[in-house]
């Protein structure tokens, strides 16, 4: 079994460093752009993926259709165990919003912010679910940056934690009862636009 990791495309609120966390936002005309850079590389790769799947937030929906559109896979329904982390009191803001408001210590606050545990644990239930249906799938798995970085952290310990730009891709193989990275946070798809 294979899994795909992708970042949603960008939004407005990701163009002016908004952070979005469970807000549903569309997709802005350069996250559909990102997101068909995306789809039209994977259409060019010897095929790998069975089905596409995303969070229910609109922004990775989105991009989900566009890639299961152009490689003619199964677009599955969304699934809310892999939305984006719940940002609580910070979420809408900008980073000068949220040093003005809460000072520079503001991610050692109690503000509500879903942990990183919580996060974990529903990606797990997510990848047990999946597993226990089909150990043969290979999935490409469209959801969101924090929620990619915390579940390679999972699978993946020995993985370098990178900031996941929007349309990142990332692929792990399943062996025995790890997770192996065959792709880190690859974006060359971006690379023409």
């Amino acid at each position: 079994m294979r899994i795909g990791l992708v970042r949603h495309g960008q939004t407005d609120w990701n163009a002016i460093g908004r952070i979005q966390g469970q807000t549903d936002i569309a997709l802005n005309g350069e996250g559909i752009r990102q997101a068909q850079a995306l789809a039209d590389r994977l259409g060019s790769e010897p095929p790998l993926w069975n089905a596409v799947i995303s969070s229910d937030l609109r922004r990775a929906y989105a991009t989900a259709k566009i890639i299961g559109d152009t490689l003619d896979i199964p677009l599955l329904d969304p699934d809310p165990l892999l939305r984006e982390r719940s940002f609580g009191e910070i979420e809408g803001t900008t980073l000068e919003e949220r040093e003005e408001k809460y000072g520079e210590s503001w991610r050692e606050q109690e503000l509500g912010i879903e942990s990183d545990e919580h996060l974990r644990a529903r990606g797990r239930k997510f990848l047990e679910r999946r597993l226990l249906r089909n150990k043969e799938e290979n999935l490409l798995i469209v959801t969101h940056g924090s929620f990619i970085a915390e579940m390679l952290l999972e699978l993946c310990e020995e993985l370098e934690d990178q900031r996941l730009h929007n349309l990142s891709y990332s692929i792990l193989e399943r062996s025995g009862d790890s997770w192996l990275p065959l792709l880190h946070n690859c974006s060359k798809h971006l690379e023409h636009l």
